[in-house]
């Protein structure tokens, strides 16, 4: 700009109105910067307290220097313009030279950068900072950074995920990680601190008394994305899951990494993850919430058999219809090996019309087309668009029958069957009233290994609506359930811990669990059984020490030496084992403080007998005692 003003001197001074107008057009390139390159990071710097602060407060020196050359590029810019030459009101003017004089005073200050804010983020990502110090250390960058509501931290961790998306699956950089590790640790502590937050990070439920009380969310519950709890759990290529709403916006805006692993995904496609949609349920009744409705989805195209294939099916389906025993069997065996082989089948198959033919065999007198038609139904059921189509056909109650009556392998085949139907939570309230439950426990007691193994997994799905609780109580589920925790061969231990703990929630089944002496066995497990099941013993353990009979039990657990490893379950275990163990410490204390109360009370009592319960036979005839004289 300098030389721009030599030039002028020189030569013919250019008109004012020009000189302005270069003097605009200086102004306007300055702001320019701002919006593109310099003003990016100053940007960045002035947002910090919003979006990706962390970052820009670690790159706080080049942000400050970019700040300064916009500062200069403005105010050389407005001191070029001929105010006096220039026809423009009094106010205008004036409001021109206030902002030219606070540019003039901001190239001449220097800010002092906030040490103690930069330092903290260095501390917590060294990881050097005293342990004392951790909570008055996050306190204060969640409230330097705002960071203190759930809003905030659902909106910095989307952020963060746009930013690493934005890489096009490259390594994020140590600044994502870092930033990904604080954000981890802000949120964690602003949970410790503020139990009453509302979802994704903890909700409210009422209690006996009709009063709101906070409850945690359980991370693995949580969508990585959103960080609400999930409502239809789907895994993607990597083994990743997500909330499947979430991460089909993800797909359709164009990526195609893991928003988590940063990996490429090898494909679209998206699996239902059952297991952990069932744990969120149980979850949620064990906490007295509403089981997540799952968003209806779209029927999706699928794709259509060759014609060939579709006539080899139709002729199938005909020899179904045949008064020939010997042809019903044959066309349902083959129909049995197609639905395994392959998704595509099952589809076409359903699409034919086979369900309604294949339930009609459901009640045939040949036992061996029975096995093969239920069989092909547990294979179309894999599907899930085919699960509709069997509940609605009415397959419920001549499913039922084959599992009361078929042969051992028709019925554990039926077992199967409504294990995959199950997982739809409708379902296990349609499969729960029509006499499902008793049969699989009979099922239980006495099919093979593989059969007992299909029934437990139908139980266990079943039993996390609450009105199958009861009835799988009175059919005699809990006595099966404890042989098989205290069977020395450690068979079914993971299946039948799990269904002990969800039927521990309902008063019948707290019961009926304590009348079987349970504790020395729960004790046992939670200091030598696998992860899940210590979890699993620590919860029946809390539900028993709640009930009717908690002194009982209480007293039971610590003749048993329970505080030893519910102490290293506190420490060690799973998340959800480690709440519970807490919540049982708590209990234990609490009873050991009373019975330690009660003893001194009565040795009290005893110390201070008064003189009128003196026995009569202490006052006998003094010549009986020495003399003290």
């Amino acid at each position: 700009m300098a030389g721009d003003r030599a030039e002028e001197e020189e030569g013919e001074a250019p008109p004012p109105e020009a000189r302005a107008a270069a003097a605009v057009e200086r102004v306007a390139a300055a702001v320019e910067a701002v919006a593109a390159g310099a003003g990016a990071g100053a940007g960045e710097y002035r947002n910090a307290y919003r979006r990706h602060a962390a970052r820009a407060v670690l790159e706080r020196d080049s942000v400050m220097k970019k700040f300064q050359g916009v500062i200069l590029q403005l105010e050389q810019a407005l001191c070029d313009i001929p105010y006096n030459e220039l026809d423009i009101s009094d106010e205008v003017r004036e409001q021109v030279e206030l902002v030219h004089a606070q540019l003039k005073r901001a190239k001449e200050r220097i800010d002092m950068p906030d040490d103690e804010f930069y330092n903290d983020l260095l501390s917590v990502y060294d990881k050097n900072y005293d342990p004392s110090a951790e909570l008055a250390i996050l306190g204060r960058l969640s409230e330097k950074l705002h960071l203190m509501t759930i809003t905030d931290l659902t909106q910095e961790s989307l952020a963060l995920h746009e930013m690493v998306a934005s890489g096009g699956g490259q390594d994020p950089g140590e600044h994502i990680e870092r930033m990904s590790m604080l954000l981890k640790k802000i949120k964690d502590f602003v949970q410790t601190q503020n139990p009453d937050m509302g979802p994704p990070m903890a909700s409210r439920v009422l209690d006996s008394n009709g009063d709101s009380r906070p409850i945690t969310i359980p991370d693995e519950f949580r969508c990585p994305i959103s960080l609400e709890l999930m409502k239809d759990p789907v895994i993607v290529s990597t083994g990743q899951t997500y909330e499947r709403a979430c991460i089909e916006k993800w797909i359709a805006s164009g990526h195609h990494t893991c928003p988590t692993t940063q990996q490429k995904m090898s494909t679209s496609a998206l699996t239902p993850n059952y297991v952990l949609r069932s744990l969120i349920s149980q979850w949620c009744e064990t906490n007295g919430m509403e089981p997540p409705k799952r968003s209806t989805q779209p029927n999706k195209p699928t794709p259509a058999c060759s014609s060939s294939e579709r006539a080899n099916i139709d002729a199938l389906l005909s020899k179904l219809c045949s008064p020939d025993t010997e042809e019903q069997r044959s066309a349902a065996a083959e129909l049995r090996l197609l639905a395994k082989r392959n998704a595509n089948n099952r589809i076409c198959i359903a699409e034919a019309g086979a369900i309604p033919l294949l339930l009609s065999l459901l009640s045939s007198s040949d036992l061996r087309t029975q096995e093969h038609a239920v069989t092909a139904l547990l294979n179309l059921s894999i599907h899930e668009d085919n699960k509709a189509s069997i509940i609605s056909s009415g397959a419920v109650p001549s499913i039922v029958h084959v599992l009361k009556n078929g042969s051992m392998e028709a019925r554990e085949n039926a077992a199967a069957t409504l294990f995959s139907l199950s997982v739809i939570d409708e379902y296990k309230v349609t499969i729960g009233g029509m006499g499902a439950i008793p049969a699989l426990v009979v099922l239980l007691g006495e099919g093979s290994q593989r059969g007992k193994k299909d029934a437990a997994a139908a139980l266990f799905n079943l039993c996390i609506y609450q009105g199958n609780k009861g009835r799988a109580i009175r059919a005699g589920l809990v006595p099966l359930i404890m042989g098989l925790v205290t069977n020395p061969t450690g068979a079914l231990m993971d299946e039948a811990m799990a269904i002990l703990s969800i039927l521990s929630s309902h008063p019948e089944g707290k019961a009926a669990i304590g009348a079987a002496e349970p504790v020395p066995v729960l004790v046992e497990m939670i200091g030598s059984g696998t992860p899940r099941n210590r979890e699993n013993a620590a919860a029946v353990m809390l539900h028993l020490c709640s009930g009717e009979h908690h002194l009982v039990h209480l007293a039971r657990a610590q003749e048993c030496g329970i505080m030893v490893p519910l102490r290293e379950l506190a420490l060690n275990g799973t998340d959800r084992g480690k709440r519970k163990a807490v919540q049982l410490l708590e209990r234990m204390s609490r009873f050991l403080v009373q019975q330690q109360e009660e003893q001194e009370s009565q040795s009290q009592a005893s110390a201070q007998v008064p003189e009128n319960d003196i026995p009569e036979q202490l006052d006998s005839p003094a010549s009986q005692y020495p003399m003290v004289v």
